[in-house]
């Protein structure tokens, strides 16, 4: 165990997120994606939601402030899934305010995440529940 690091951040996966440079993608998937499929590199988390994951990730990542939309969801067709907005409410958590979360098709999600450095499989049912985040810089902080 590690102090001020979530427990779920396995060794494994913070080894994944330290790896990663700016502009690399995570995708944070829920059980039903095909994650075996089109990940580079897996990291499973079963029983646990993705919303969970997210703020967990989001605890150590800096998100890319250089695009407009620095995470992604995958697009219902039937509107706004609730666990949007377990989402916002991690993204905006760990920003200090709001991050503008784009919606884009399945199937360009799935071309996204095939392209991602890697992706979490989590426990989470509700549909829709696919994240992809971009990671940022962390900026020196002046003396």
């Amino acid at each position: 165990m590690l102090k001020s690091v979530d427990p779920i951040l396995t060794g494994d996966l913070l080894k994944i997120l330290c790896d990663m440079g700016h502009g690399d993608e995570i995708v944070l998937t829920d059980a039903n994606f095909p994650a075996e499929t089109v990940a580079q590199r897996l990291v499973r988390l079963p029983g646990i939601g993705a919303d969970r994951v997210a703020g967990a990730v989001l605890s150590v990542m800096p998100l890319d402030d250089f695009v407009e939309a620095p995470a992604a969801a995958m697009a219902c067709p039937d509107g706004r899934p609730p666990v949007y907005d377990d989402f916002d409410r991690e993204l905006a958590s760990a920003n200090g305010g709001a991050v503008t979360m784009e919606e884009i098709d399945r199937f360009a999600f799935y071309e996204r995440a095939q392209s991602a450095y890697a992706v979490v499989s989590t426990g989470e049912r509700r549909l829709y529940a696919n994240l992809i985040l971009k990671k940022g810089v962390l900026r020196e902080n002046p003396a």
